[in-house]
């Protein structure tokens, strides 16, 4: 199956199978979506942590237009930070992945409006396909040994900032051992050398990005609450 771009993974996981709705934090799910688009172009090797800044290294699309655009707002804006750009990009940018999955068949747009002020949509998925090999993927990265590839390392490094380790929803036997996991490879992000993850393969200019952007989700969120 050909990959999508990890904004879409990330919000496919955070939204209900069946009832359509978001669960869990809502900004964490934003930012994380926000970080999404940046970590993609960093795979692609279009962005880097250069100096406190994210920078364009190489300008040419990478042929997704959410993610296109993006690029072309870096390249022609002054420098931001990681945090900087997060807070720019997470306006409206679910409304544009929610469209693109619909308009893909992936999801569907149930729009339960009543009143013209208030308007209510749902978007229960109706390929269950892409949900099933992200899932899988975070599955085997989290209940083995196994270091994880780029984009499940990132994918990972994303959930545990944006706190949305429940949307896994693995089974109670494994949930112990992911969390663990999770940890280890949001920790060491996996990269820079992580010592919890030393036979990590991606690449450290991925990985300075990546753990750069999970901070500062980790800081827009706050301290979380006592349960």
């Amino acid at each position: 199956m050909t990959s999508i771009p990890l904004a879409e993974e990330l919000l496919l996981l955070a939204y209900d199978d069946q009832t359509g709705k978001a669960t869990g934090s809502r900004i964490g799910l934003d930012l994380g979506m926000a970080a999404a688009v940046l970590i993609d172009l960093a795979l692609a090797g279009r962005v880097a942590y250069v100096d406190g800044y994210l920078k364009v290294t190489d300008p040419s699309p990478i042929g997704d237009e959410i993610a296109d655009a993006v690029l072309t707002k870096i390249a022609g804006d002054p420098p931001h930070t990681p945090a900087q750009w997060l807070q720019r990009l997470r306006h409206r940018l679910r409304t544009r992945v929610l469209e693109d999955l619909c308009a893909r068949g992936v999801v569907k747009d149930v729009d339960e409006t009543q009143m013209d002020f208030i308007h209510v949509h749902r978007y229960p998925t109706t390929d269950p396909a892409y949900e099933a090999e992200i899932r899988g993927r975070l599955a085997e990265a989290l209940t083995s040994d196994l270091a994880p590839d780029e984009r499940t390392a990132a994918l990972a490094t994303l959930l545990c900032a944006a706190r949305m380790e429940p949307a896994l929803k693995l089974p109670p036997e494994q949930a112990e051992q992911a969390h663990r996991r999770l940890e280890a490879i949001s920790a060491g992000a996996g990269f820079a050398g992580g010592a919890a993850m030393e036979d990590s393969i991606v690449r450290p200019s991925v990985a300075l990005v990546v753990a750069t952007l999970g901070k500062a989700i980790s800081a827009a969120l706050g301290t979380p609450k006592a349960s």
